[in-house]
């Protein structure tokens, strides 16, 4: 049993590095202007599926996914920070002058394609992990806080995404 624990804890740890090396690449591709990696069918799910909260102005990652503004680098993405939790990487930054910030939650699929994509500006955000705390009882859950961000101050709406 223990031994399955283990293989288990390998396998999810080369998923998370995977994962974060997918979608570091795609930031160095939004800031070089790199068409053919932001585009490519083999890094996104056919249907990408994109929440976004904040200001409607700051919609600047829609912009570069749509190809609707491809060259547009006015808001360029440089995340201070790249942490995964399982299929889902979590990015953070902020504009040069550092007065928006900006939290990215990338989840991508089995095949290691980004299906889903939730975009937070000038929010603190705080990633839980959700789980049985205990086996045999369903009707009892702990919360763990695994991840907050720190590029923001106290004066911006909070939220938490539980995983």
């Amino acid at each position: 049993e223990e031994k399955l624990a283990n293989t288990h804890e390998a396998t999810t740890s080369n998923q998370e590095e995977r994962n974060k090396r997918v979608v570091t690449a795609l930031y160095e591709a939004f800031n070089s202007k790199n068409d053919v990696i932001i585009f490519d069918p083999n890094l996104f799910a056919p249907y990408l599926e994109w929440w976004f909260h904040g200001p409607p102005f700051h919609q600047h990652l829609k912009r570069l996914l749509t190809g609707s503004s491809p060259n547009d680098l006015s808001f360029p993405f440089v995340p201070f920070s790249v942490v995964a939790f399982d299929s889902t990487v979590i990015a953070e930054g902020c504009d040069q002058d550092r007065t928006v910030s900006w939290v990215h939650a990338w989840i991508l699929g089995a095949d290691g394609k980004i299906a889903h994509v939730r975009e937070y500006y000038n929010t603190s955000v705080t990633v839980t992990r959700l789980g049985s705390a205990d086996v045999a009882s369903q009707s009892t859950y702990k919360c763990q806080s695994v991840w907050q961000s720190k590029l923001c101050d106290a004066s911006v709406p909070g939220l938490v995404l539980a995983l």
